[in-house]
């Protein structure tokens, strides 16, 4: 197959999505035809750049998996990868932070290269992503290997936090809200962030195994 066979197709004007938003403008009464063309104007051509910046992504990365072996016309083949592709896609043109896109993109290629939490999981995981924010995401990530400040005996995990991002100091209203939400969703194991534990205690990993799952399938698969 040829690299050919992976360029994006241009976004047509008959794009449903595209369809059904200018025809909804246009049924709302007197500002109905300029409604239209604001759209148009201001819309359309950065939806039309963020959706081909996403499939150009994911053409080179398919690129990637086929030098390395995967048969890429069998993978076509595929309900599931179909499946995977469509939900990434959809959460990624919703999406302008590169780094909730990589972490569809990762999310993708480990469906593609078979390393699938498997299809209920996978829906729960995409929806994850769609959901939370990339501060979600880097908190998650920080408590996987946790490292408190040095010399540090006792102490909070908020400290642990602050540490290694000081630019969420002061704002221990937002983080704790992230980190209730990660909490609810069983992502990570403690509920609170401003319990005072020992030093050991401020390295010991705070994801679940859930949680784990949900990084590894957000992370670059290993191939």
């Amino acid at each position: 197959m040829t690299t050919d066979k992976l360029e994006p197709p241009k976004m047509t004007k008959g794009d449903a999505a595209h369809a059904i938003t200018k025809a909804g403008l246009s049924a709302i009464p007197v500002v109905g035809g300029p409604a239209v063309e604001r759209f148009q104007h201001l819309v359309q051509p950065p939806l039309e750049r963020r959706r081909d910046e996403w499939m150009v992504a994911v053409g080179e990365k398919l690129q990637e998996l086929e030098n390395k072996g995967i048969d890429i016309e069998a993978l076509g083949k595929k309900d599931n990868f179909i499946s995977a592709v469509m939900h990434a896609s959809q959460i990624a043109l919703r999406s302008h932070q590169e780094e909730k896109r990589e972490a569809l993109r990762n999310a993708v290629f480990n469906v593609a290269s078979g390393q699938s939490p498997g299809e209920a999981l996978e829906h729960m995981f995409f929806e994850w992503v769609d959901s939370l924010s990339v501060l979600h995401l880097q908190i998650l990530k920080l408590f996987q290997n946790p490292t408190p400040p040095p010399g540090m005996s006792m102490g909070g995990l908020s400290s642990v936090l602050e540490h290694n991002m000081p630019h969420l100091k002061g704002h221990n209203q937002i983080y704790s809200q992230v980190w209730k939400d990660l909490y609810s969703r069983g992502l990570v194991n403690t509920e609170g962030m401003n319990t005072t534990i020992s030093g050991q205690g401020l390295l010991a990993k705070r994801t679940t195994e859930i949680g784990d799952a949900f990084l590894r399938f957000i992370s670059e698969p290993a191939l």
